[in-house]
């Protein structure tokens, strides 16, 4: 045996391994240029190649994850597999294996502008109600738009392929091959071990998603950083929820409480209530809410509701909680935050839940229901409408069922029933329930592949995204909805609530920061309350106000647990915004002129969001630190608080 064909298992491996790892580079720069205006706005050279870098840490630990069974194929000391038959196998397998998880990647190009974060097991659990021909049809039309990644997908399996090497081994002498086979694979365990965890020393806990905050300036781009199928591995079968101990209860509780408690002079106002639940709707979107955009000659997407923000009460800061579908629904319906994963992923989403609809339901006689034209139990949705009390759910199933309607003539296709002709749908439905009434619609057209009934090809502006032509469509929907429901002799007796599930298509500067995703808009709209009108430009308001101010309107007069506050009744200096970065695991927190963002353990970054909406200054050591250590006293008694109470079923008030 030759000398240089003892180490053949060896060189060959190093050399396979090598490879893998130049395609994680690659897909990681295609990332970046799928995402390219997410990141530019702040990306030197300099940083970018420092992203990189430290992307090689992660990807070493997707790599050996992924590839754990070859290493120990090419190296365990076993003579008669040193064939080329057992290596042609290998070969084919390898290149599969290594393929499959390079395509996460490359659909996370896609995804992370949607989600803001690298795809987890839990988006796994997102889907499973939708059925095999839903993401079989949404697959085949994103393909259709990103046909180079699938090409650049089979590229990356041919190269992996192609450039394979397998080993030459002619085991003649058994002894030498033997011992070197041994002795090397002895040597390979613990580095193997020590690159999974990311460290070589047993006090370097395993590295997290988190890990990739200390190489990045701004949370978002630790998107950048981690690769998809390491944030696969490291969320599988993990624990959700951790509860901290940063505060003795009483400092938490003293510091913020989710319970709230009526005044004792509320008198009840029994007002119908109508919440849309806008599907992408991002304040970008809204023309009269932009005026410093494009000189301020920018007319956005949405004329209906500009024209309705005339007599309807909006906020200048009002943002969202979450970063998916099933994030807005719990937060504008239930007061929940999205704190590391979507609640209805979670064990916690079996918990009791307050809802507006649960509290008006159970504790002041009013009807109930929930519409979305989707299949019923799309996204969970309809689970999770019953779990919070509302009584009766409208889907795809219903409509079909009207004869008064066109049935799956209507159906976009892909997602669900047209929004103009579910929202009639809607509209019919509740002149038909007693009053008072509790009801929310989740419209479905503004979501991708966002296609248009033929009619409507062509009359909306379209701009540089096509979510843009359906945020049109759909604001045109709510116009038809709003003619025919000023009709109904219930209608001025309703308090109409307007708000997003979570941004879409954001592109503006102001847009695209770690801040700017969330920005939606909250919109109260009374026609029997005309004082209940203007633009706050002061009072910081996110989704989860929403229930505890739909309740302080009504005069609610019971105690219940909500995680946001009621902004009419709340003094602007106490009003804050919560939500969290998916992408790197951090919390922002608002409130005053101030953004902290705090990694679990200590605030990182701050910000005087107001002024500085690009989020370029760092103000964390300049800021006051009695501002900072309140906003982060307060911050971390919101997190503590909410961990205890998913925990430990803790969602509703009990006496």
């Amino acid at each position: 045996m030759m000398k240089k064909d003892l180490f053949s298992n060896v060189l060959s491996l190093v050399w396979n391994l090598l490879l893998v790892y130049v395609c994680y580079t690659l897909s990681r720069l295609v990332f970046l240029c799928v995402n390219w205006d997410t990141f530019s706005e702040h990306l030197t050279f300099g940083y970018a190649m420092s992203l990189f870098g430290a992307g090689i840490i992660f990807d070493t630990t997707a790599i050996l994850y992924s590839n754990a069974l070859f290493i120990l194929l090419f190296l365990f000391p076993l003579h008669w597999k040193e064939t080329p038959v057992f290596y042609k196998i290998v070969r084919w397998v390898f290149a599969s294996v290594n393929t499959f998880f390079l395509i996460t990647n490359l659909i996370d190009c896609v995804y992370f502008r949607f989600t803001g974060r690298r795809t987890t097991m839990t988006v796994l659990q997102e889907f499973r109600n939708e059925g095999d021909g839903k993401l079989t049809s949404i697959f085949l039309d994103e393909f259709a738009t990103y046909w180079y990644l699938v090409l650049l997908a089979a590229v990356l399996f041919y190269v992996i392929y192609k450039l394979y090497r397998s080993p030459k081994v002619p085991v003649k002498q058994k002894m030498p091959y033997y011992v070197v086979q041994l002795v090397t694979l002895l040597i390979s365990i613990p580095f193997t071990v020590f690159g999974m965890r990311g460290g070589m020393t047993t006090a370097t806990r395993p590295i997290t998603l988190s890990n990739a905050n200390q190489y990045v300036e701004r949370p978002l781009d630790a998107g950048l950083v981690l690769n998809t199928p390491f944030s696969l591995f490291r969320t599988l079968g993990k624990a959700t929820f951790v509860i901290p101990d940063y505060l003795p209860e009483a400092e938490a509780v003293a510091a913020y409480s989710p319970v709230h408690f009526p005044a004792d002079s509320t008198a009840f106002r029994p007002m119908n209530v109508v919440v849309i639940i806008w599907e992408g709707f991002s304040k970008q979107h809204v023309g009269s809410l932009n005026p410093q955009l494009e000189n301020g000659t920018y007319k956005g997407y949405t004329p209906f509701i500009d024209s309705l923000l005339a007599k309807s009460l909006t906020f200048q800061y009002s943002y969202s909680n979450g970063r998916k579908s099933i994030d807005g629904m719990p937060s504008v319906l239930s007061s929940i935050p999205s704190f590391v994963e979507p609640f209805f992923l979670t064990p916690s989403a079996l918990n009791d839940v307050s809802s507006i609809a649960g509290e008006l339901t159970k504790n002041k006689g009013y009807s109930s229901a929930f519409f979305h034209g989707a299949m019923n139990g799309s996204m969970g949705f309809q689970a999770f409408a019953r779990s919070v009390g509302f009584q009766k759910y409208f889907g795809r199933t219903e409509y079909n069922e009207d004869l008064n309607y066109n049935g799956d003539a209507d159906f976009d296709g892909t997602w669900a029933i047209w929004d103009e002709e579910f929202l009639q749908f809607y509209c019919d439905r509740m002149s038909e329930m007693k009053e008072p009434f509790v009801t929310s619609v989740f419209t479905a057209t503004s979501h991708g592949p966002f296609d248009l009934p033929e009619r409507y090809k062509s009359k909306f502006p379209t701009g540089d995204d096509p979510l843009f032509e359906t945020v049109a469509y759909s604001d045109y929907a709510i116009q038809r909805f709003f003619e025919k429901a000023e009709k109904q002799p219930w209608f001025k007796n309703t308090l109409f609530v307007i708000t997003a599930d979570h941004t879409s298509g954001n592109c503006y500067p102001e847009y695209v920061t770690d801040l700017g995703y969330y920005n939606v808009p909250v919109i109260f709209y009374a026609p029997g309350l005309p004082e209940l009108k203007g633009l706050d430009k002061e009072k910081i308001v996110d989704q989860i106000d929403i229930m505890p101010t739909v309740l302080g309107i009504l005069g609610y007069d019971r105690p219940y647990v909500g995680f946001g506050q009621d902004a009419l009744h709340t003094p602007a200096s106490e009003k804050f915004a919560v939500n969290y970065l998916p992408s790197s695991g951090i919390y922002q927190f608002l409130k005053g002129d101030y953004l902290i963002q705090f990694d679990g353990e200590k605030v990182i970054h701050a910000y005087r969001f107001r002024t500085d909406v690009l989020m370029k200054d760092d103000v964390k050591d300049s800021m006051p630190q009695e501002v900072r250590k309140e906003m982060e006293t307060q911050l971390k008694s919101i997190i503590q608080q909410y961990m205890q109470r998913m925990n430990n079923n803790e969602l509703v008030y009990r006496e």
